[in-house]
């Protein structure tokens, strides 16, 4: 059981050799509804294994296909750990498992690449975030969304003052100036960490292990362009935008001293913080497409999307959730043939442009069919072009 990564989806999305069956599944945590989960999920292997025979297998083929999840069914210590969601990849590579916090579609698809639609939520534009826990004591990196947060190697990035220093023996005292609280949670603590809030001497240690920080970020992060939200007393937060290089640092910060704040309360409360950016971001996004629509840089048409999906030039990209166009797309001819349901060679389009622009750095809004431009005229999706 892995948990999903941005590196882990990138695989995902690219080409496999031979067919690809990717089941979703609701799942439930605890309660009587518990036991109905490894049914419906045999209920899903038939259909899968009745879509892998009309493309071609023989049943014994299919059947032996798919063996690998038929023995997840009756295996119960797999069923006592569930999320709100289950993702189970099959290739000729093997079984990849996924245990997700989101509400999945009870779905089997067989194509010819993986259909990963449903867990945009987790990566797309409307999501994924960064935060800089800061304070002389600890630094700590996490990659958020709204469902996750994990932790990142600090690559390159000091762990503390004293290592950005190069020496062991700085006594590293909290000293509190007078006025505000010193953990998170609605201002500035005042807060400086050193061997004399008001010396020269430790102003300077900060300065430079600052600097460090801000360095070691670039590497951190190496070609990632997520916005990075900083959690920090004001203090230290002032001297990471003076010397900061990374472009996506935010202006609002997580004030006070992270150090009290496990990685669980850091991501709450950091989303709270977030979820306004994000709804921000959508909204330019969906100006940006009506202004762009007119002079021929945006449009909801499948072929110029796809075909733009095709070339890298999607920036930004709506997708309905929950809807699937069937079909296949040829991109030399700039074509597409659509089926009411998939036949054989088939697969979702809005998947495949989705995928496209994700793997070529674009932004991928995943959100309900109302809400792709544009409004209210019900594409399936919508894209704003880089050129």
């Amino acid at each position: 059981m892995d948990a999903i990564t941005r590196g882990t989806l990138e695989d995902l999305m690219r080409p496999q050799a031979g067919l690809c069956v990717s089941l979703y599944l609701p799942t439930h945590k605890a309660g009587p509804a518990l036991q109905q989960d490894p049914i419906r999920l045999k209920n899903l292997l038939r259909a899968a294994e009745a879509d892998l025979v009309r493309q071609g297998l023989r049943q014994p083929e299919a059947a032996d296909f798919l063996a690998p999840v038929r023995r997840l069914v009756e295996d119960q210590p797999f069923w006592r750990i569930q999320e709100d969601g289950l993702a189970l990849f099959l290739s000729g590579r093997g079984l990849q498992t996924f245990r997700v916090p989101l509400d999945v579609p009870e779905l089997a698809v067989v194509a010819p690449r993986f259909h990963i639609k449903p867990l945009l939520a987790l990566f797309t534009g409307d999501g994924r975030f960064h935060v800089l826990a800061l304070s002389l004591k600890a630094v700590r990196l996490l990659e958020a969304t709204r469902f996750s947060v994990r932790p990142l190697p600090l690559a390159g990035v000091p762990r503390d003052l004293a290592e950005a220093l190069r020496y062991n023996d700085v006594q590293v005292q909290p000293i509190v100036r007078s006025g505000g609280p010193r953990s998170g949670g609605g201002g500035g603590s005042g807060a400086f960490y050193g061997r004399g809030a008001a010396s020269e001497e430790g102003q300077e240690n900060a300065r430079r292990f600052v600097q460090a920080v801000s360095k070691g970020l670039r590497t951190a992060l190496g070609h990632e362009r997520l916005p990075l939200l900083a959690a920090g007393v004001e203090h230290l937060v002032a001297l990471l935008r003076e010397v900061n290089g990374y472009p996506q640092l935010l202006d609002t910060f997580l004030p006070g001293n992270p150090d009290l704040l496990s990685d669980a309360e850091l991501h709450r409360r950091a989303w709270e913080a977030m979820a306004p950016y994000f709804a921000g971001s959508r909204e330019r996004a969906a100006a940006q497409y009506r202004e762009l629509e007119s002079v021929g840089r945006a449009s909801c048409n499948l072929e110029q999307v796809l075909g733009a999906a095709h070339t890298g030039r999607v920036d930004s990209l709506f997708v309905a959730v929950g809807v699937q166009r069937w079909g296949r797309f040829d991109p030399a001819g700039n074509a597409a043939v659509l089926h009411a349901d998939p036949e054989l060679g088939d697969e979702d389009l809005l998947d495949q442009a989705a995928t496209l622009t994700l793997l070529n750095r674009g932004t991928v809004f995943a959100v309900p069919p109302e809400q792709v431009p544009p409004v209210p005229h019900g594409a399936a999706m919508a894209a704003v072009f880089r050129y």
